[in-house]
């Protein structure tokens, strides 16, 4: 997720994507993506296996600023929100 200029990037594990995304885009946490105001879902994978998530959050987030830049881009170089195509 990325906040409005897309200069702020979060990368977090969830088992329900609607609810979580639905959640920071209303602001219901008062944490990082509300402090930064984080809330346009740009990039997201899907895992059957919740272990294989967390593997994959936890490699992400070792990455460079610009590797995470360059996943988003990769699938959504216009930065959509891609928030609604998941409904």
């Amino acid at each position: 997720m990325v906040n409005r200029s897309n200069s702020v990037i979060y990368t977090g594990v969830t088992n329900n994507l609607v609810r979580r995304v639905y959640e920071h885009k209303n602001k219901l946490h008062q944490g990082f993506t509300y402090k930064y105001n984080v809330n346009k879902l740009v990039y997201y994978e899907i895992f059957e296996d919740a272990n294989e998530a967390i593997k994959r959050e936890k490699q992400i987030k070792a990455g460079s600023r610009q590797k995470k830049i360059e996943l988003i881009v990769l699938s959504n170089p216009s930065y959509q929100d891609l928030y609604a195509t998941l409904l």
